[in-house]
């Protein structure tokens, strides 16, 4: 099964930074990101704690839905 940090990488290395983009540059180099979760909540209180920006708990919620859509 495909993990929320395996889904998010494939929006690394973007050519234009993006929010999304960011965020997963941010969750690669967080050594103490939970790498094999795939539980909503589990991740969310994580970013809740640990937010690298103003914008990263929306953008989890936006990129989550995309995640849930693919993971199927």
């Amino acid at each position: 099964m495909l993990t929320f940090y395996q889904f998010v990488m494939t929006y690394r290395n973007s050519k234009t930074a993006t929010n999304e983009s960011r965020l997963a540059e941010w969750i690669f180099a967080d050594h103490d990101f939970p790498k094999h979760v795939i539980d909503y909540n589990q991740i969310s209180n994580y970013l809740e704690w640990n937010s690298p920006f103003p914008e990263a708990l929306i953008v989890f919620d936006e990129l989550w839905d995309v995640y849930l859509l693919r993971r199927e």
